[in-house]
């Protein structure tokens, strides 16, 4: 088995494309998920949707956060097994508990690994591109 498309695309979130986003270090696109030149740069796209859905939607709770990013249907039967397997990794409530900023290094940590079936990167990568949002 070969490496994840996000990983390849050092976009380990999987971040759709979007000609109208402009992101930081995005060097393409593969037709359908946004292409980094460093996985650094895929992580900080990551975390600026993340503070956006708390900051604009009041998104706060992994149930919140992840019905937002991949929201159940046809392109996500396994929304459920998402929401439990982040909350999980994180130690709190699916529903209860707001996401700190503090937390999006584990709470990006654990979306990687679910999106990719692995999580290849140190927490100080993760950590650096959370700082770089």
């Amino acid at each position: 088995m070969g490496t994840p498309r996000g990983i390849r695309n050092n976009n380990p979130t999987n971040i759709k494309y979007s000609k109208h986003n402009n992101w930081l270090g995005q060097t393409g696109s593969d037709g359908t998920f946004a292409v980094f030149g460093s996985p650094e740069y895929g992580i900080r796209a990551a975390a600026k949707l993340i503070q956006n859905y708390q900051n604009h939607y009041h998104l706060g709770t992994v149930r919140d956060i992840i019905s937002r990013w991949a929201p159940a249907g046809e392109e996500n039967p396994h929304l459920e097994n998402y929401i439990k397997h982040v909350a999980k990794k994180l130690g709190i409530s699916e529903n209860n508990h707001k996401v700190l900023s503090s937390q999006y290094p584990v709470l990006i940590a654990a979306m990687i690994e679910f999106e990719n079936g692995v999580q290849p990167y140190d927490m100080d990568l993760i950590a650096h591109g959370v700082a770089l949002a």
